[in-house]
Formats: structure tokens, C-alpha cells, sequence
């Protein structure tokens, strides 16, 4: 049985994990107020769009890093722009690309140190190199992450430490404001996502 703090919780992850994964791939989304809107599924030109100088991303491990960044994070062919702390100041500008690989990394990472192995780190995340790639590792991600929370009981929730992610706060925090936290990333990226979708439809060719 789910536990009663948990529900509502789990009722909003769900609601910001339809609503980006919609708007992603179409061919429509909520548009919040309970209508339709038709929306293409994402491509490969937005999934890499840089809408501002010296933007970080998703690139080729071989090419090496882009502009302020020393490391390309994640394994495989590709990685995603990365500095050791502290970070660059101001920081970077972001492409979609960029921003669900960090979110699909962390959800996949939490879901493992939850109720996996508690070994995941960056460098085991495969990096997509595409837009659809990156939206099945999002789903993947979700699904992950989602499963995680309907292993636990409601003890677990105030439980310190419970997530052993490591790269986060969740050694010093009690499970059920991970949860939360989670909801906000998800949240927040999902907008970031959505708004950069609007702008490369808007750009001016």
C-alpha cells in the first residue's frame, strides 16, 4: 500500500511528467487548462539549439568540451558539458539537450540509490546523442524513479539518508523532501524545456 503522504506527491510527478513528456513528442499536450494543443514531436536541430554564445550541451566525447566547460560527464559516445566546482560564473546557458540529459540523470541515478543498487554515479549514465534517444531515457528515467517510491513504506519517508544519491543533499535530508525536490526538478526543467521549444519555433531564420 502507498503511503497516504506519499499520494499527492505522486499525483503531481505524474501530472509534470505527462505534461514535458508531451510536449516532447506530441502530436498534443495539456495546455493547463484541459484542452488539446497540437505540438510536433521534438528534433534533433532543437534537441542541440543553442540560443545563446557559449551555451553548454550534449557533445561528441571525441570533440572534448565546449566553451567554460572541463569535462564532459556521463559514458559512451557522448557526454554533457560539466565543470568541477566551483562552477562558471555567470552560468551557462543551457540547451534541451542538455537539460533532460541532466534531468533524466538524476531521476535514473535516484531511482538506483532508492531501492537499486546504490552504486550509479555520473560517469555510468549513457548520454543520448538524440532527441529521441533523450526522450526514451527520460521515460526510462521516470518509470524508474516512480517504481522507487512504491518500494517504500511510510517509515522511510522520514528517514534521513534513505536515498543515497551522491550528488545532492539526500545524505543530510529526510527522504520525503527528496521526493519533493524531485517534483520541483522535473517541474522546472519541464518548463525550461517547454520555453526553449517556443523560442526555436519563434526564432527569426
Amino acid at each position: 500500500m502507498t503511503a497516504p503522504r506519499l499520494v499527492p506527491l505522486l499525483q503531481q510527478f505524474d501530472f509534470a511528467y505527462a505534461r514535458l513528456a508531451d510536449r516532447m513528442t506530441g502530436p498534443v499536450m495539456d495546455s493547463g487548462d484541459g484542452s488539446e494543443t497540437e505540438v510536433g514531436p521534438m528534433t534533433d536541430e532543437e534537441y542541440f539549439w543553442e540560443p545563446a554564445p557559449d551555451c553548454w550541451s550534449v557533445r561528441r566525447r571525441a570533440g572534448g568540451p565546449g566553451p567554460r566547460a572541463t569535462l564532459l560527464a556521463g559514458t559512451g559516445n557522448w557526454g554533457r558539458d560539466a565543470a568541477s566546482y566551483p562552477h562558471p560564473w555567470p552560468p551557462p546557458f543551457t540547451t534541451i539537450a542538455w537539460r533532460l540529459s541532466h534531468l533524466s540523470e538524476m531521476l535514473s541515478l535516484r531511482a538506483d540509490h532508492t531501492a537499486g543498487g546504490h552504486t550509479l554515479t555520473r560517469d555510468d549514465y549513457p548520454i543520448s546523442g538524440d532527441a529521441a534517444g533523450a526522450v526514451a531515457a527520460f521515460d526510462a528515467g521516470a518509470t524508474a524513479w516512480r517504481k522507487s517510491l512504491l518500494s517504500i513504506d511510510d517509515a522511510a519517508l522520514d528517514t534521513v539518508g534513505f536515498c543515497t544519491y551522491p550528488h545532492g543533499s539526500d545524505p543530510d535530508e529526510p527522504f520525503i523532501d527528496i521526493v519533493w525536490w524531485v517534483n520541483q526538478e522535473v517541474l522546472h526543467h519541464g518548463a525550461e524545456i517547454a520555453l526553449i521549444r517556443d523560442l526555436y519555433r519563434a526564432r527569426q531564420l
